[in-house]
């Protein structure tokens, strides 16, 4: 597990060094696969990005409603926080302007019977402590608890042993703690129920939250569509400058052109270098024949299923907050609600609500009814009339079956260079961050880095 801060440790350069200059082969555009795209240009590489599907972004994209030719959703309803430092200086550097692109807010779990914790925009400790001091529907206890855990892990440096888990290093907590706080938290960040995830990765997310600058522990909700939020303007960035990028082109196998210089043949041209940024299942078909025990490695990660359930009410309902955290349980396994009327006021689509549901074990349709009864009751707890709750309607449901692996202890993550010339990118590799967007950020940067001591 790293333990420098990824501001300082991965920072994407805009030197362009044609002297070293090589011919790199980028084989999947997810965001992991177009950081590396990017960081390669901006070090002055030739580079040609390969992508098998018919859409840029990967798991963060946006996607059609079905049977609704003008609406756009997302592949998933993803948020991003403050200290994601690396995801928003790479937006930056594509030409998106996050104050079009996304709602800034203070981090706030409310629930909807407006109990739960906001963090101002202070540096630690005032944000906690601020917090802590004004959260409601906590006792002094809970208050009092919290208070302690944290100074703990501050005193901790927020490590942990390797076995240890997130319900371990929050042992002493109070039940409304870690009901109403620690496992929003932990799902919403790890995708991993507490009792089973990692406490060491949990603590490193929390560092970069909490100790961060000002406004590291921001919610930062999308304006818009996930493919207007990087994924298109990286393409349009990247064929501005040159990169050839191929949409719908599978690659059946990688050629290693061993004493050759170039080393690597791809889809019938010649390159210098690969980064591999494919889902891991697919990396580990194409590595096998030069690393079996990496693959075999990579093929053994776990995953957890997300899902996010798109339910239309009444267009004059709209949510007290964009985001808000729901109590959770079998019978009612969303964590949270968003109001994508609220958050993307362009898509003109009021009373749209996004329910997202992490480590789905429920099948599709049973999923879809305790969502729906979720939904009829949060209406009802907010005051609507019992009319307004039978207007609601299912629009679509996405579910990713391999939407993240499950971050528990002791996991053991493929590294990021299984091969001579050769590096790996995906939010599944190596690294100091669980499944987010910002794991997949860092470890396209990273990809890149790896090659460059190659040169």
């Amino acid at each position: 597990m790293e333990s420098s801060s990824p501001r300082s440790a991965l920072r994407p350069t805009a030197t362009v060094n044609h002297k070293h200059s090589q011919k790199i082969a980028i084989v999947g555009a997810g965001w992991a696969g177009l950081s590396a795209a990017i960081c390669a240009t901006q070090a002055g590489h030739q580079v040609t990005l390969f992508e098998a599907s018919r859409h840029w972004g990967g798991r963060a994209r946006s996607l059609a409603v079905q049977g609704k030719h003008d609406a756009v959703l997302d592949n998933g309803q993803h948020i991003l926080i403050g200290a994601y430092h690396q995801s928003l200086r790479l937006m930056k550097s594509v030409g998106v302007q996050e104050e079009l692109a996304l709602w800034r807010l203070p981090l706030q779990l409310i629930k909807p019977d407006s109990t739960g914790l906001v963090l101002k925009n202070l540096p630690f400790p005032l944000n906690l402590l601020w917090g802590i001091a004004t959260a409601k529907g906590w006792r002094l206890i809970d208050k009092l608890r919290l208070l302690q855990k944290a100074f703990e892990w501050q005193r901790n440096t927020f490590s942990c042993d390797a076995h240890m888990s997130v319900a371990d290093v929050c042992h002493g907590l109070t039940p409304t703690l870690m009901q109403d706080l620690i496992d929003p938290l932990c799902v919403a960040a790890l995708n991993t129920p507490s009792e089973e995830a990692s406490g060491r990765v949990f603590l490193r997310v929390m560092q970069d939250a909490l100790l961060g600058p000002a406004g590291s522990s921001d919610l930062l909700l999308p304006k818009q569509d996930l493919g207007q939020i990087f994924p298109h303007a990286a393409i349009e960035w990247l064929q501005s400058k040159g990169v050839e990028c191929r949409l719908g082109a599978r690659i059946e196998s990688l050629q290693w052109l061993e004493n050759s210089t170039p080393s690597w043949q791809v889809d019938g041209a010649f390159f210098d270098r690969v980064v591999v940024a494919t889902t891991a299942s697919e990396a580990a078909r194409l590595i096998e024949p030069f690393n079996a025990t990496w693959s075999a490695q990579t093929q053994q990660i776990e995953y957890e299923a997300i899902a996010t359930v798109y339910i239309q009410a009444p267009e004059h309902v709209q949510l007290p907050h964009p985001m808000m955290a729901l109590i959770s349980n079998k019978q009612a396994p969303a964590q949270f609600v968003f109001d994508r009327g609220l958050i993307c006021q362009h898509a003109n689509t009021p009373g749209l609500l996004a329910f997202v549901a992490s480590a789905v074990r429920e099948i599709k349709p049973v999923l879809e009814d305790q969502v729906m009864q979720q939904a009829k009751d949060l209406l009802k707890t907010l005051g609507h009339v019992e009319h307004d709750a039978g207007q609601l309607q299912l629009i679509q449901t996405v579910v990713e079956k391999r939407a993240t692996f499950a971050c528990t202890p002791h996991l053991k993550r493929p590294s990021a260079t299984p091969y001579p010339s050769m590096s790996v990118c995906g939010d599944y590799i190596e690294g100091p961050y669980p499944a987010t967007l910002e794991g997949a950020v860092m470890s396209g940067i990273q990809a890149i880095q790896a090659l460059k001591k190659l040169l």
